[in-house]
């Protein structure tokens, strides 16, 4: 997959823990440790964002759509 260059600006604390992470053999350098932890952001918005969108979901009105759905599906079905 092709990479782009970026720049970014980190707060020394955190820089240094990513340092340690390197210097313990965790990832094999900073990039590939910042690109690791940008990946695993996303997934979690990604999940995060689909369950909040779930949870607005009203059970019962989904439960009777289904059913509306399956009762109609057996009217418009030909009969062999």
């Amino acid at each position: 997959m092709a990479a782009s260059k970026i720049a970014i600006t980190i707060d020394q604390k955190t820089l240094t823990r990513l340092d340690r992470l390197v210097k313990e053999h965790v990832y094999p350098n900073r990039s590939k440790a910042i690109q690791a932890a940008l990946h695993e952001k996303l997934i979690r918005l990604e999940t995060n964002r689909l369950a909040i969108e779930c949870d607005k979901l009203d059970s019962m009105e989904e439960k009777i759509l289904a059913e509306e759905g399956f009762s109609m599906e057996n009217e418009t079905r030909p009969e062999y």
